[in-house]
Formats: C-alpha cells, structure tokens, sequence
C-alpha cells in the first residue's frame, strides 16, 4: 500500500487514508475486542460499505488519517479530528489501534500526541477533546500520558454485557498541551 509522511513522530507517521486498505479495517472494525472501545460492536460491517467510506474519507479534506509503522510502512490503525470548529477553535479526538499485537505499545500515544499537536500548531485549535468508556483502562491511561484530562462523565452510558459503564470525557488545551514532534519543520 501507498502511505505519505503528513506528520512524523519517531516510530510512526499518520498519512492519509488509502481505500486499498478497505479489507483490514473491515476486519478490524468487525472485531468486537475493538469496537467494544468504540461504542461500534452492534454495527456490521461490509467491504463494500468500508471501501465506499475509505474513499469519501480519501476525496474530501478532512482530517482522517492512517497511523502506519516508520520501520517497514505496516498500517497499524487510525486516527481523526472531528467536528472541526474553526470559530470556537474545538474539535473531537478519534483513535484506534487495530491489532491487539500492536496496542499498549505507545504507538497510540505517539499518534495522539503527533495529531494533537498538528491540531494546536497547525490548525490552530484551542480545545480537543474526545470520549472513552470507563471500561478502557489502558486508553484512559494512553490518552493521559499524551496529554489529556478528564474533565466529565456521563455515568452509566454504556450497556455492555449486562453492567453499565461511563463514559469518560477528556480534553487537551493549546496553551498547556506539550508535544515538539512538528517544531523542526514548522517556522520559529
């Protein structure tokens, strides 16, 4: 598959989609050990449905973006800016990391770090926020160590498997978030 190097960090770099890649995410988005984490495990997905939606990700001009191996150019998930306000300067945070053989790594760190950073420094966002169930340990974790806290919940949210689950907001602001993976290629 083809990847580009939008932003690199040091042992990955998020690229923008490419539609070839329509049959990992629809077997990693049929997997329930993942979508569990994203409130997506009741949905079932199609190649034809995934494809059509890796291509209107890939035409428009958003901020959807692979997260792809420095080492050998492996996908290994993906990542998105959401509801972008360009007025207010807000927008909603989005991750996954598709093989369990590549989650608690740090590899999602890095990509929220590097896309939280593109957020602040490039499209000049103040706030970012994103959501996460309780039952998620290791992203709270992930998402804290990239520089997110929380700052609400909205307790009992979530059904899964007969308990009731949390669902855990955090958020990153421009003027505390630390992350100097871009500083070499941006202007002083």
């Amino acid at each position: 598959m083809k990847y580009y190097k939008k932003i690199v960090g040091e042992k990955i770099y998020l690229s923008p989609v490419n539609p070839d890649d329509y049959e990992i995410y629809t077997k990693w988005l049929n997997d329930i050990s993942l979508t569990k984490n994203l409130g997506a495990h009741r949905l079932l997905i199609s190649e034809i449905s995934e494809k059509e939606k890796l291509v209107e990700m890939s035409k428009s001009n958003t901020n959807d973006y692979a997260i792809v191996t420095k080492e050998n150019d492996r996908l290994i998930g993906n990542c998105s800016l959401m509801n972008i306000d360009y007025i207010n300067r807000t927008a909603e945070f989005g991750i996954f990391i598709g093989d369990e053989e590549n989650r608690n790594r740090g590899l999602g760190t890095e990509a929220a770090k590097l896309l939280l950073e593109f957020g602040f420094r490039v499209l000049n966002l103040h706030n970012i926020m994103l959501r996460v169930f309780s039952f998620n340990e290791a992203a709270v974790k992930s998402y804290t160590k990239a520089g997110l806290k929380e700052f609400g919940r909205r307790t009992g949210s979530q059904i899964l498997n007969g308990k009731y689950y949390d669902e855990i907001y955090m958020e990153a602001l421009s003027d505390t978030f630390k992350s100097d993976y871009l500083l070499p290629v941006l202007p002083e």
